[in-house]
């Protein structure tokens, strides 16, 4: 199975392709462009430097949040055009499960933490359960203080990965004995990150519902200000 994998829901955007449970070819861009100007740019050439073409791809998959609101429905337009057109089947993986995927052999609690601004941060928690995955908490919008409270009787090493790592990283030293960090390199998730996740489930026949959104665990600025002018707030 050849599965495409795209991930445009941070500064960065990531084209990848996976099969048989490795990684073929992968680009990443930081630009200053919208994702939308080069994300189907970035396909041709994932496709070109593996000397494949858009009808040999079997399944995608696709970043579907937390993350950049605008970059998030645009990866998921992207991707519904192309599977909806090739009559091909699509998985929508977390960013979270991405950032914790790169951290599987670590034996303690992953917390992979993504800044959601204002002191706060996307989150969910993770094990490694013989070589597998297993997420223990729904996910999560928190202020820093109140994960680092969820972590202060934990007898386990909690390996921290993800951008909110970086924003927070003197905060977590100070408050946390247990806490340890991953190399800054691992602290962001990429499309053959995700595409690794999403072949599995592909391959078990599991896939999106035609109607599948992004999740973004926030709302936008707008309905925030919407719900504040109408006092719902």
């Amino acid at each position: 199975m050849i599965v495409l994998s795209i991930d445009s829901s941070s500064s960065s955007a990531t084209v990848a392709l996976v099969s048989n449970n490795s990684v073929v070819s992968e680009i990443n861009i930081t630009d200053k462009k919208q994702h939308s100007e080069i994300l189907m740019t970035m396909i041709d050439s994932v496709l070109k430097l593996s000397n494949l073409n858009v009808n040999d791809i079997d399944g995608y998959v696709v970043s579907k949040g937390p993350g950049s609101f605008t970059g998030l429905r645009i990866g998921m337009a992207t991707i519904k055009g192309l599977s909806f057109g090739g009559k091909k089947p699509t998985i929508s993986i977390s960013n979270l499960d991405g950032l914790a995927y790169n951290v599987i052999t670590h034996n303690g609690i992953i917390c992979p933490i993504m800044d959601a601004l204002r002191g706060n941060v996307y989150t969910a928690l993770y094990r490694n359960v013989s070589g597998n995955l297993e997420r223990l908490t729904d996910y999560m919008i928190l202020s820093i203080d109140e994960l680092i409270n969820r972590f202060r009787e934990e007898p386990d090493s909690v390996l921290f990965v993800g951008d909110g790592t970086e924003k927070h990283l003197e905060t977590l030293k100070m408050a946390l004995t247990n806490a340890v960090f991953s190399p800054p390199h691992l602290n962001y998730a990429r499309a053959s990150t995700l595409g690794l996740l999403g072949i599995n489930l592909l391959e078990q026949g599991i896939c999106d519902e035609k109607d599948t959104a992004p999740f973004y665990l926030r709302k936008s600025q707008a309905e925030r200000e919407y719900d504040k002018k109408m006092g719902l707030d």
